[in-house]
């Protein structure tokens, strides 16, 4: 089992390797606008995970999900023998591609903050204007009104001062 740190440095130069292997030697124009985001190799440094993006042509198209997989796939073997040359390693880790969905996840998380902004700006537009039906209040008694104190109570007397235990006294009152 390989040390974790040195699989984080594999996986980042195996990255690096393939973005650039795709960039400059790969001729396939279904690859045109794919970016390597992040890479992942095992434990036992055989395999390697590759996540990757897609740009559309234009802002306006969609991007060719299914094409990118395929000439990903088709450029596997390629990738893999330039990885081995360029590693050292004694075994070179077979690589599988997948599509990263963080950034559609974080655009759908953008439109879900945006659309809970626009309740709240909704709802402080229909409060600026609004009154209570009854007492602004209804749970604070009127100033002058018997209610402020319970019939039972000594108006002298602090009603949790009964259950207080006293200094040097027990609170369950033995002694």
């Amino acid at each position: 089992m390989a040390d974790p740190a040195r699989a984080r440095r594999l996986a980042k130069r195996i990255a690096t390797i393939v973005a650039s292997t795709i960039e400059q030697d790969i001729k396939d124009p279904r690859l045109v606008g794919v970016t390597i985001t992040d890479a992942k190799v095992t434990a036992d440094l055989h395999d390697a995970t590759l996540y990757y993006t897609v740009l559309g042509r234009t802002l306006d198209d969609e991007p060719d999900y299914a094409g990118v997989a395929a000439a990903l796939e088709s450029a596997k073997g390629l990738l893999r023998t330039t990885v081995g040359a360029e590693t050292g390693v004694r075994f070179t880790p077979t690589l599988a591609f997948a599509r990263d969905t963080v950034p559609e996840s974080a655009h759908r998380m953008e439109e879900l903050l945006a659309a809970a902004r626009a309740a709240d700006a909704d709802l402080a537009r229909v409060r600026r204007g609004a009154t209570p039906a009854g007492d602004a209040d209804p749970y604070r008694p009127a100033p002058g009104s018997d209610t402020d104190v319970e019939p039972d109570a000594d108006p002298g007397v602090d009603p949790g001062a009964a259950d207080a235990a006293r200094p040097g006294e027990r609170f369950d009152g033995h002694g």
